[in-house]
């Protein structure tokens, strides 16, 4: 009994670097019986890359173990199918939370987002980071946003914030969206309660965590900046 509360103890934590609001939480790495029977025991095209994102020994072969990890980082972004295997999409994920590690406190280090404006809201498709500077200062983020899809994806290009509303309710999609700003028809700021790794993305509009999204209000108002620039991973 003892070796099985110490294996069901067994867990494997995703971490991050940079940005405190680039944190992943844990991913459990054990695996009983009943847990390794719902699991794909197939070895996926991107298995070892998988592995060391999630700190599992590195073999290229999946294991119960290594499957119940990426189920349940799969789970906790809400890829589907949640069955374990390190296919094409959780890599896209993980690879992109990979670049927006490296991204550190620097994310304009480039210079595609313009510094010759002022303050200004920065939309990294690429990335899906964003971040708030004044020239080339920073002055928030960068952190990580869930941006358009394929179908709607979220327009690039500079635009200005016109239209804000606290406690804004969508008719199109009948859900709310609190604290949006909107800055290119439709699409705008706002927060949500999904992962900000959820895929396949949003309806256009950029969102955010909760804290980010009133952080942002706080921070920008009508006319300001807002460049939008890259292109979203997958699409």
């Amino acid at each position: 009994m003892a070796a099985i509360r110490t294996r069901a103890k067994r867990r494997a934590a995703v971490v991050f670097g940079g940005a405190l609001a680039l944190a992943a939480p844990l991913v459990v790495a054990g695996g009983g019986a009943a847990q390794a029977a719902s699991c794909n025991v197939t070895t996926g095209p991107y298995q070892r890359q998988v592995e060391q994102f999630l700190g599992r020994p590195v073999d290229g072969v999946q294991s119960a173990a290594d499957c119940n990890a990426i189920k349940s980082f799969q789970a906790t972004h809400g890829i589907t199918p949640t069955a374990g295997y390190a296919g094409p999409l959780t890599w896209q994920t993980m690879n992109t939370m990979l670049a927006q590690r490296a991204a550190g406190k620097n994310p304009n280090a480039d210079r595609k987002c313009p510094t010759n404006l002022g303050r200004i809201a920065c939309v990294d498709l690429t990335r899906q980071l964003t971040w708030i500077q004044d020239g080339a200062t920073l002055k928030y983020g960068p952190v990580p946003v869930r941006t358009g899809k394929a179908e709607t994806p979220t327009r690039t290009g500079l635009k200005k914030i016109y239209y804000r509303s606290i406690n804004h309710w969508s008719t199109l999609y009948n859900v709310a969206m609190p604290y949006s700003q909107f800055f290119d028809g439709g699409i705008a700021f706002h927060s949500t309660p999904k992962s900000m790794w959820n895929p396949p993305g949003s309806g256009g509009c950029v969102n955010m965590t909760t804290a980010d999204a009133k952080a942002y209000w706080s921070m920008l108002g009508n006319g300001e900046d807002v460049y939008v620039y890259g292109r979203k991973p997958g699409t």
